[in-house]
């Protein structure tokens, strides 16, 4: 007479394979979280892009950086700017819950590479701002002639690399 059932080898293979598999999706889970909240990141970046914009058709075409506004250097300005564009109507902040600053880092002036600190020298959620500049990958480049009102933006991505995006002025 057969009987029925499983043998120990069937059971401690099937338990063995659901363990391999809960092994994969739990070493894949934090690098489709942390891909997730760089998705976020971009998603911000270019929410600053598009209200700049904004801010340009506002003020005659000019950017937050090259306001006349006693008492505030160009620093102050984005630190406005991210107020008053972009904490509004929801606070600005990264997907992990900090708020982002924006450190303006100049004008560029002239021709030549200027944003192209490497990763490790950007801060989390920091949004560095580089004027007269355009985005050529993950570094800002300087614009020659007639970039006043470009405008680059760089981030700091969690997974890797950097985010650039300009205003395309």
């Amino acid at each position: 007479m057969k009987r029925k059932g499983f043998t120990i080898i069937e059971v401690v293979l099937v338990l063995a394979i659901a363990g391999l598999i809960f092994l994969m999706v739990f070493l894949a889970l934090p690098t489709l979280q942390r891909n997730q909240r760089d998705t976020q990141r971009r998603s911000n970046l270019d929410r600053v892009q598009a209200q700049t914009t904004n801010f340009m058709t506002n003020n005659q075409g000019r950017v937050p950086n090259n306001l006349a506004n006693a008492g505030c250097d160009a620093q102050c300005q984005w630190s406005n700017f991210l107020v008053n564009y972009l904490n509004t109507p929801d606070p600005f902040i990264d997907p992990s819950g900090e708020p982002y600053t924006i450190r303006w880092r100049g004008n560029a002036g002239g021709a030549g590479s200027v944003g192209s600190e490497n990763r490790d020298a950007l801060a989390d959620y920091e949004i560095s701002v580089y004027g007269e500049a355009q985005c050529n990958g993950e570094n800002a480049v300087r614009i020659p002639s007639g970039g006043s009102r470009r405008v680059a933006f760089r981030m700091k991505l969690e997974a890797a690399g950097i985010y650039c995006v300009d205003n395309g002025g």
